[in-house]
C-alpha cells in the first residue's frame, strides 16, 4: 500500500501542480535524488542543467573561445564537427589521467583564489532578479523575438537584458529592458565598450521655457520614469492624447532606445484606456511632426494619438497623407 507521502506528492505532480516553467518538478526531483534534502546551491545546479539558454551560451564559449585556444592556438585538442578530442589521450595510464585531473582542479582553485568572484563579472553585468511577470511582459512586447537580430525564441533562447547596465546606473524599469537572444546578449557584453557614464544625466535634460519640459501634474494621464501622456490642449478630436518624453529632445530620430520602448508601451496603454472610455472610437491616427517644414511648432518631440470615429469627416481615406492636402486622395 502506498504511503501518504507518496500519494500526496504523486497527486500534486499529476494533478495539482501548475507550471510556468520546469522549476517545480526539477526541484522536487533534486530533493528526491538527495534523500529528501538539498542545499540551495544543489537545487540551483539542477536548474542550471535544465536551462537551455545557459547551455547554449557556454556552447558559444566552447566553440569561439576556449575550444579555439586549445585547438588552433595550442594544439592540445582537435575538433570534429561538434566533438572535441584530447590529443594523445589513448596513451595515458589511469593514474596519469587522475594526476592530470588533480592538476586541473589545482589550477582552477588557484585562479579562483587569486581573482575571487570577479571571474564571473561578465555574467553579472546585468544580473539580478527580474520577476517572471516582468520577464514575460518584455518578451511579449518583443513578440518573442530578439530585438537586435530578430531571431525567434523558437530558434534561440531569449534573455532579458538591461539596455543601460546596472553597473552603469541602469534601472529595472521596463523602459530599460529588452529581449535579446543569447548570442546578441553575449556580443553586447563582450563588444560594447562605449562610455555610458553620462547617459543618466542626459535623461535629466530639460530646457527652460519649454512647455513640454514643465507639464502640470494635474494634466498627467500616465507616466513612467521616461515618458508622460497628457491630453492635447488643442485637440483634433475628442480625447486627442500626446505621448511626450521627459527628456528635452527635438525629434523622433534623436530618441534613445529606452525612450522608444517607453513611448510604444504608453501608446498601447493609452489606446486601451481610450477605447474603454469611448466605445465609439473605431480607429486612430498616430504620428509626429519632425522639423519646422514638417509642421513642428514645439521643438520637443511628442507623439499624437488621435482617436477617430465613424463619420467624423466625410472621406477619411488617405489619413496622414492629408498633411499635403492634394495628396490625400489617391
Amino acid at each position: 500500500m502506498a504511503s501518504n507521502a507518496f500519494t500526496n506528492l504523486a497527486d500534486f505532480l499529476r494533478i495539482k501542480m501548475r507550471m510556468a516553467h520546469v522549476y517545480q518538478p526539477v526541484m522536487i526531483r533534486t530533493l528526491l535524488k538527495n534523500d529528501g534534502s538539498a542545499s540551495v546551491q544543489k537545487i540551483a545546479e539542477s536548474l542550471l542543467l535544465r536551462d537551455q539558454s545557459q547551455i547554449e551560451y557556454y556552447e558559444q564559449i566552447t566553440k569561439n573561445m576556449v575550444g579555439r585556444v586549445l585547438v588552433k592556438n595550442r594544439g592540445i585538442a582537435s575538433r570534429d564537427s561538434s566533438t572535441y578530442t584530447l590529443g594523445g589521450f589513448g596513451e595515458l595510464a589511469h593514474d596519469e589521467v587522475r594526476e592530470l585531473v588533480e592538476l586541473c582542479d589545482t589550477k582552477i582553485s588557484e585562479y579562483i583564489e587569486s581573482r575571487g568572484a570577479a571571474i564571473w563579472d561578465h555574467r553579472r553585468k546585468s544580473s539580478g532578479y527580474i520577476s517572471g511577470t516582468i520577464r514575460y511582459e518584455i518578451l511579449k512586447r518583443a513578440k518573442f523575438r530578439c530585438e537586435l537580430c530578430g531571431t525567434s525564441a523558437d530558434k534561440k533562447a531569449l534573455e532579458v537584458d538591461h539596455i543601460l547596465p546596472r553597473n552603469k546606473g541602469g534601472s529595472d524599469d521596463e523602459s530599460n529592458l529588452q529581449a535579446l537572444c543569447y548570442s546578441c546578449n553575449a556580443m553586447k557584453r563582450d563588444r560594447d565598450d562605449a562610455d555610458l557614464r553620462g547617459t543618466n544625466e542626459l535623461y535629466k535634460h530639460r530646457e527652460n521655457g519649454c512647455v513640454f519640459c514643465d507639464i502640470d501634474s494635474d494634466r498627467v494621464l500616465h507616466e513612467d520614469e521616461l515618458v508622460v501622456a497628457v491630453r492635447d490642449k488643442y485637440p483634433v478630436t475628442d480625447l486627442h492624447t500626446l505621448i511626450i518624453p521627459k527628456r528635452h529632445v527635438a525629434d523622433y530620430f534623436s530618441l534613445f532606445q529606452p525612450e522608444l520602448n517607453a513611448i510604444n508601451r504608453l501608446i498601447a496603454l493609452c489606446r486601451e484606456r481610450l477605447v474603454r472610455e469611448d466605445p465609439l472610437i473605431t480607429g486612430f491616427n498616430l504620428g509626429s511632426n519632425n522639423g519646422q517644414d514638417a509642421g513642428q511648432t514645439i521643438h520637443h518631440f511628442h507623439m499624437h494619438l488621435i482617436p477617430r470615429r465613424s463619420g467624423d469627416v466625410a472621406d477619411p481615406r488617405g489619413g496622414v497623407r492629408g498633411v499635403i492636402p492634394s495628396q490625400q486622395s489617391y
